[in-house]
C-alpha cells in the first residue's frame, strides 16, 4: 500500500540563446548634424575662396593704384622739373638781355657823352682863338689909330721927335706882334696840351670804364654760372631725393602688402586648422553619442531579453508545479 512517487518531471531547458544581432539604426538628428556641417564646410570653402578672390583684386587693384600714382607722381616732378628748368633758362635769357642791352646803352650814352665833350671843347677852344684873334686885332687898329692921331697932331711939332716916336712905336708894334704872337703860341700850346690831357682823361676813363664793365660782365658771368650750376646740382639733388623717397615708399608699400598677405595666409591656414579641428572634434563626438547610443540600446535590449527569459522560466516553473500538484 504504499504508493509509487511519481517521477520526477523532465525539465527542458532552452537552448542558450543567440547573441543579439546589433542593427544601426540612422537617426534624424545625424543625418542633419552631418548635412548642417557639410553645408558649413561648403559655405567655408566658398567664403574662403571669395575672399582670396577678393584679396587678389583688391591687391591687383591697389598695385594699380600706387603704379597710377607712381607713374603721375613722376609725370610731375618731371614737368615741374622742366618748367622749373625752362622758367631759369628764361630768366637767365632776360638777364642776359638786359644786362646787353645796360653794357650798350652805357656805351652808347658814354660816347655820347665823349661826343659832346670834344665838340664843346673844339667850339670853345674855336670861340677863344677867334676872340683872341679879334682882341689882338682890335688893340693893332687901336693902337695904330692912336700913334697915327699923336703922329698927325705932333708930326710938326715933333719932327726929329716923330721919327723918334715913329721908331719907337715901330718898335713899340713890333714888340707888340711879337708879343700877341708869342700870347697866341702860347695860347695854342695851352689849348693842344688842355686837348691832349682831356683825351688822355677821356681815354683813361673810358679804360677804365671798359675795364669795370668788363668786370662786371665776368663776375655777372660768374654769378650765373656758379647760380646755374648750384640750381642744377639742386635739381639734381631735388631728383634724388624723389626717387629715393618714392623707392622708399614703394619698398613700405610692398613690404606693408607682403606682411598683409602673410597675415592674410596665416589667417585663412588657423581659420582653415580651427575648422577641421572643429569638424573633427564634432565627428569624434557624434561617434561616441552613436556608440554610447548603441552600447546602451544594446544593454536595454539585452535586460529585456533577460526579463523575458526570467518571465518564462517562471511561468514554465509555475505551470511545472501546479502540473505537480
Amino acid at each position: 500500500m504504499g504508493r509509487k512517487s511519481s517521477p520526477p518531471p523532465n525539465i527542458v531547458k532552452a537552448p542558450p540563446a543567440k547573441p543579439p544581432k546589433l542593427t544601426q539604426v540612422p537617426t534624424q538628428s545625424l543625418a542633419t548634424q552631418t548635412a548642417l556641417n557639410e553645408a558649413a564646410s561648403k559655405q567655408q570653402r566658398l567664403n574662403m575662396e571669395k575672399g582670396a578672390e577678393l584679396d587678389r583684386v583688391n591687391a591687383e587693384f591697389f598695385a594699380g593704384q600706387d603704379i597710377r600714382r607712381t607713374q603721375a607722381t613722376a609725370a610731375e616732378n618731371r614737368l615741374s622739373t622742366r618748367v622749373a628748368g625752362e622758367e631759369t633758362r628764361g630768366t637767365i635769357r632776360t638777364q642776359g638781355q638786359e644786362d646787353r642791352a645796360g653794357i650798350a646803352t652805357t656805351g652808347l650814352e658814354y660816347r655820347r657823352g665823349l661826343e659832346t665833350a670834344g665838340v664843346q671843347d673844339r667850339g670853345l677852344a674855336r670861340v677863344t682863338g677867334q676872340e683872341t684873334r679879334a682882341t689882338r686885332g682890335e688893340e693893332g687898329r687901336q693902337t695904330r689909330a692912336t700913334q697915327g692921331q699923336l703922329l698927325a697932331g705932333q708930326e710938326r711939332q715933333l719932327g726929329i721927335r716923330g721919327m723918334q716916336e715913329r721908331a719907337a712905336i715901330r718898335t713899340t708894334g713890333r714888340e707888340t706882334r711879337d708879343l700877341a704872337r708869342t700870347e697866341g703860341l702860347q695860347t695854342r700850346l695851352t689849348a693842344a696840351e688842355q686837348g691832349r690831357q682831356s683825351r688822355l682823361g677821356i681815354r683813361a676813363s673810358g679804360q677804365q670804364e671798359r675795364l669795370a664793365e668788363m668786370r662786371r660782365g665776368l663776375e655777372q658771368r660768374a654769378g650765373i654760372r656758379t647760380t646755374g650750376q648750384q640750381e642744377r646740382l639742386g635739381e639734381m639733388r631735388r631728383g634724388v631725393e624723389q626717387r629715393a623717397g618714392l623707392r622708399e615708399t614703394g619698398l613700405q608699400e610692398r613690404a606693408g602688402m607682403r606682411t598683409s598677405g602673410q597675415q592674410t595666409r596665416l589667417t585663412r591656414a588657423e581659420e582653415g586648422r580651427q575648422t577641421r579641428a572643429t569638424t573633427r572634434v564634432t565627428g569624434q563626438e557624434e561617434r561616441r553619442g552613436v556608440r554610447t547610443r548603441g552600447q546602451q540600446q544594446r544593454a536595454t535590449d539585452l535586460q529585456q531579453e533577460m526579463f523575458r527569459r526570467y518571465k518564462e522560466n517562471r511561468d514554465f516553473e509555475q505551470a511545472t508545479g501546479a502540473y505537480r500538484v
